[in-house]
């Protein structure tokens, strides 16, 4: 007898192909729950970092880690500043040390010339001049003179004083003095009279338009000879006297 062969058509019921929907809606959802819960577990594991010997620290402890960073570069900056701020202080009072050392220096000169430091009898000497502006009138100037002679003459010198300024007038060199700087009675000279050194004070108007380039200053001693120094408009603008005065 033949084999029998299964037929080739199988004939379902409207009931078997809603069946087989069903099934087929429960496996797409049950894939979607799935495809859930596998993405809140990642974003489980991402809200905790893993550290060295298996700890976990959580994203708070994490940003409390950065906040102390950057407050410890807040801090290290601050300290920069302080240093920085400390370093321009120590340049200052270096800078002023050596101001008050060039002092000293002066005074020296001025009190080793004064006493004597060799055995001549040396006679008047210009020591030094130190100019400055005059406060709310233009181009008025104060003037201080130091003359200084030997202690061992032992002598009182007298005489007058008398100050002229060099400088560039236009395109001209021109030399003011007297009348032109505006000395009225005094043109004819400060006196001064003294054993040991004297200072003297005076004050002179320069025209508008005038460029100093130097101080000239011209002792007139009774008795002696005249004793006459010049020096830069800019070493008499130092703030310790100047002392290289050419004679």
């Amino acid at each position: 007898m033949a084999p029998r062969h299964p037929p080739r058509f199988v004939v379902r019921s409207l009931d078997d192909a809603a069946h087989e929907r069903r099934r087929r809606l429960v496996i797409a959802a049950a894939w979607l729950l799935s495809l859930l819960l596998v993405g809140a577990g990642v974003w489980l594991a991402a809200s905790r970092v893993p550290l060295p010997g298996g700890a976990r620290v959580s994203v708070r402890q994490v940003q409390a880690d950065n906040e102390d960073l950057r407050q410890q570069v807040a801090n290290l900056q601050r300290s920069a500043q302080v240093a920085d701020v400390a370093a321009k202080e120590l340049k200052r009072n270096l800078a002023e040390r050596d101001e008050e050392i060039s002092g000293l220096r002066t005074d020296l000169a001025f009190y080793s010339r004064l006493v004597g430091g060799g055995a001549q009898r040396d006679g008047l000497k210009i020591q030094g001049a130190r100019t400055s502006p005059v406060n709310g009138a233009a181009n008025a100037w104060n003037v201080v003179v130091t003359l200084t002679q030997n202690a061992r003459r032992g002598e009182v010198v007298k005489g007058t004083l008398r100050i002229a300024v060099e400088g560039i007038q236009g395109n001209a060199v021109t030399t003011l003095e007297g009348a032109a700087l505006g000395q009225g009675d005094s043109s004819d000279g400060l006196p001064f009279s003294f054993k040991y050194f004297q200072q003297i004070q005076g004050s002179f108007t320069l025209p508008a338009g005038f460029r100093p380039t130097r101080l000239r200053l011209t002792a007139d001693v009774t008795g002696d000879p005249a004793v006459t120094g010049t020096l830069s408009w800019g070493d008499t603008q130092r703030n310790d006297e100047a002392t290289n005065v050419q004679q």
